[in-house]
């Protein structure tokens, strides 16, 4: 099971009358990408969600799991650096999303934000599901604990509804000055 559908919609040979053109002429593509930025923002939320979901099936696992008749758990004042990692990523990414979210509700240009607070929460989301699934071991894959699931979809989020490595392909060096829609 996943937590949507994917599917593709072809026209072929489509005329649109003139009075039925909806902006410029030549700049649809343009048009589609910037209303794609709420769609951008909407995913890293719900990436966002997913990696704080799995935090506390991490901790609380952990907290109670015995190997080798003793407990796992790091030893005093030694940390366990990739589910701090995890949660530091999280936190991070959430505060670009905050930014992406308030720029888009302001009618601001957002899509930088909205593109690095989805790939951070892909990210994040990836990184909490891998911190979880590692403390889990085998049981990570047993259907009952519902880790399995979230590690899949949390993948998912780097690579749609636009990749990581589209995202970084098309950055382009920032521009001199302030940037409209920053703090």
């Amino acid at each position: 099971m996943i937590n949507h559908n994917t599917c593709e919609v072809f026209f072929d040979n489509l005329e649109v009358p003139a009075e039925n053109l909806i902006g410029d002429e030549g700049q649809g593509f343009k048009y589609i990408v910037d209303s794609m930025n709420a769609e951008r923002i909407l995913i890293a939320s719900e990436s966002l969600g997913d990696a704080q979901l799995l935090h506390p099936p991490r901790r609380d696992y952990a907290k109670e799991r015995v190997v080798f008749g003793r407990p796992d758990r790091p030893e005093p004042g030694r940390g366990v650096p990739d589910r701090a990692r995890a949660r530091a990523d999280m936190i991070a990414a959430e505060l670009v999303v905050q930014k992406a979210a308030r720029c888009s509700r302001r009618e601001r240009d957002c899509g930088a934000e909205a593109n690095m607070g989805k790939m951070l929460a892909a990210d994040a989301a990836w990184a909490a599901a891998e911190a979880c699934l590692q403390t889990f071991g085998g049981f990570g894959y047993a259907r009952e604990y519902g880790i399995e699931r979230k590690w899949r979809e949390t993948r998912l989020y780097q690579t749609a509804p636009i990749s990581t490595n589209m995202m970084l392909a098309s950055h382009r060096p920032a521009r001199a000055g302030p940037r409209r829609g920053s703090y």
